[in-house]
């Protein structure tokens, strides 16, 4: 594919750098230069130091004959007017824009083309999704859900406590007999897709398949038991904090109004937490804010505090909560909060971060969930990107491992072929499979049928093998 991005910040890095070692072809537009540079220096892309609603630039960065735009400026508005300038005369290409703005994504909801603009990414929304499934499922650890089946996929830490340390994959039943899967391992950095020989070290983070059911006794093993969470606070009522209070308090929230029709076994928002009646704490140092949220949410208590002064988390029993969510705008008060009340008593905690760098850290520090918004913002993109039979993309650690739903058609090369017939050179694991609503782990006597919707993950830079064996996959 050949893909222009426009704004060279975060987001921007991310998905340049994810698509090139995919092999696309990419153009970035940058209007700071010092963002323009150290995009040069990073990225082996072109990379153009101008303003993007130039259709002069756009044409520079090879419009015309590109497959995507994606706009990621820090403007809304400025990101709808780049994509409606270059709907104006090349509308073929598809267009992604990043807004903010409630309004302008539900013109959108629909399916509906505003500006020529075929999707709009709302960073809080995504983020807000990815916090609200964690807290569904017990905020233990990063968990993704599969809709439409009964698998999830957690993260464990490995502590020296834990009945993990030490232990070698091959003898992993012997602890476990239910149907799981250990499907990825990351170790001080590196990423390693398992084998029977693999041995389990403290410190390790391990990706396990498994029913909802089986998932409960592999956290209990690994010491993190499931709790009830009926009292749950979140520091910082901004906008992300607000969106975390609806989807907890209501049954149709803005996310669920923001969330188009897409088919998909992903799922990263369920409405099954406010059937658990839970009682939500809001923290907020802004007066004003204060007030807005008491009015939106007459159900919340809202309190007017300063969440780092000691003498409040005594007198107001902060202490007594269930689970912490720390949303404000300053990462670092977010990692340190959540950590500071897991010292006092509160059980669980997730913390949102702006990138994968700062939830490594927030990670080591005992942070139960962390959510980096940036990287939830790229995966969204990407997924947006693919078509043909790619259904989603969600990647994994930092960024170098991908989870991908694909759709077994007709004309696939692997159709009707045994599971033997794939591997990646690279590595990767077939993990999950759909077929006709029953979901499953493939075994060794699987073969693709087409219909099939099948899971894999795979180490980025994997897509020429991938479209190999599946067909054309963007």
């Amino acid at each position: 594919m050949r893909i222009v991005i426009v704004g060279a910040g975060l987001v921007g890095l991310q998905l340049a750098q994810h698509l090139i070692q995919e092999k696309h072809d990419v153009s970035l537009v940058e209007s700071s230069e010092d963002r323009a540079r150290n995009a040069s220096n990073r990225l082996d892309c072109l990379v153009l130091h101008d303003e993007g609603n130039s259709l002069r630039v756009l044409e520079d960065a090879g419009i015309a004959k590109a497959d995507a735009l994606v706009c990621v400026t820090g403007s809304d508005e400025v990101n709808m007017i780049i994509c409606g300038l270059a709907a104006s005369r090349y509308p073929r290409p598809l267009k992604i824009a990043r807004v903010r703005n409630d309004d302008y994504v539900r013109l959108n909801k629909a399916g509906e083309r505003v500006l020529g603009i075929d999707h709009f990414v709302h960073p809080d929304v995504e983020a807000s999704e990815s916090a609200l499934n964690a807290i569904e499922h017990g905020a233990r650890g990063d968990i993704l859900a599969f809709a439409g089946t009964p698998y999830k996929l957690g993260s464990i830490d490995i502590t020296p406590d834990s009945a993990f340390d030490g232990l070698a994959l091959k003898d992993y039943r012997k602890i476990a007999p239910g149907e799981s899967l250990i499907t990825l391992v990351e170790r001080r950095g590196q990423i390693i897709l398992p084998g029977g020989a693999t041995v389990l070290v403290r410190g390790d983070r391990i990706h396990i398949l498994a029913r909802e059911k089986e998932m409960n006794r592999i956290f209990a093993l690994s010491g993190r038991t499931e709790q009830p969470l009926r009292n749950i606070g979140i520091v910082g009522g901004g906008r992300l904090g607000a969106l975390i209070a609806e989807g907890l308090l209501t049954k149709e929230g803005l996310l669920s109004k923001h969330k188009t029709a897409k088919p998909s076994l992903f799922s990263f928002f369920k409405t099954l937490i406010s059937k658990r009646n839970c009682r939500v704490v809001i923290i907020e140092q802004d007066y004003n804010l204060c007030k807005e949220l008491a009015a939106r949410f007459p159900e919340a208590l809202i309190l007017n505090e300063d969440i780092s002064e000691e003498s409040f988390t005594t007198e107001e029993q902060i202490d007594k909560l269930d689970l912490i969510v720390t949303t404000t705008d300053k990462q670092e008060l977010n990692i340190i909060t959540a950590v500071y009340l897991k010292s006092r008593g509160i059980d669980r905690a997730v913390a949102m971060v702006t990138g994968p760098g700062y939830a490594a850290i927030a990670r080591r520090l005992g942070v139960d969930v962390v959510i980096p918004m940036k990287t939830v913002v790229v995966d969204s993109i990407l997924s947006h990107l693919m078509g043909g039979n790619v259904k989603e993309v969600h990647r994994l650690g930092d960024g170098s491992v991908d989870i991908i739903e694909v759709e077994i058609r007709k004309d696939a090369p692997v159709a009707n072929t045994a599971i033997s017939a794939f591997k990646l050179s690279a590595g990767g694991l077939l993990m999950l499979v759909n077929r006709e609503g029953n979901s499953f782990i493939p075994q060794g006597d699987y073969a693709f049928k087409e219909g099939d919707r099948i899971v894999l993950i795979s180490k980025t830079g994997s897509r020429a093998e991938i479209e190999k064996y599946f067909g054309a996959v963007v």
